[in-house]
């Protein structure tokens, strides 16, 4: 069993408010995409309040949503984020949110059993904004290895 696992976080700052009729769509498949990460293979753990979503968490501000799991390995965030009906969504995203400039999203290793927290995932996400991609803080395009 591996030591370590693959943290992500991505957040989004919205257009409008969450009950604005624009964003009905969005809001109206957020049952539906945790669920199909939820199902997905490597899927360890997602950041969710009460209501089952984590839209309620906004340690960013206000108007800007994050989304925070656990995988098994990069590659299985790869294959839910890119080779599933998650991918229909994420084409959607200009619909709904705001361009950002700085990099909205995060991948980091822990520990096997670490859930972490939106401190510690605000932190890995500024590292990388600050340093770029690094064996602490990385994305897709640059990703690393697992701890020894």
């Amino acid at each position: 069993m591996p030591a370590y696992e693959l943290a992500q976080l991505n957040i989004a700052q919205m257009k409008l408010p969450l009950d604005a009729p624009e964003m009905a769509d969005f809001v109206a498949n957020l049952d539906r995409i945790n669920a199909l990460a939820e199902a997905a293979p490597g899927f360890v753990w997602r950041l969710k309040s009460e209501d089952g979503n984590a839209t309620s968490i906004r340690p960013f501000g206000d108007d800007t949503l994050v989304n925070m799991s656990v995988w098994a390995s990069v590659e299985a965030l790869n294959d839910y984020v890119y080779k599933s009906a998650h991918v229909e969504i994420m084409k959607r995203r200009k619909e709904w949110f705001e361009r950002m400039q700085d990099a909205y999203h995060v991948l980091w290793w822990v520990p096997q059993g670490h859930r972490p927290d939106e401190v510690e995932a605000m932190q890995r996400l500024q590292t990388l904004r600050d340093l770029g991609p690094t064996g602490k803080a990385f994305h897709f395009k640059q990703s690393f290895e697992a701890p020894q």
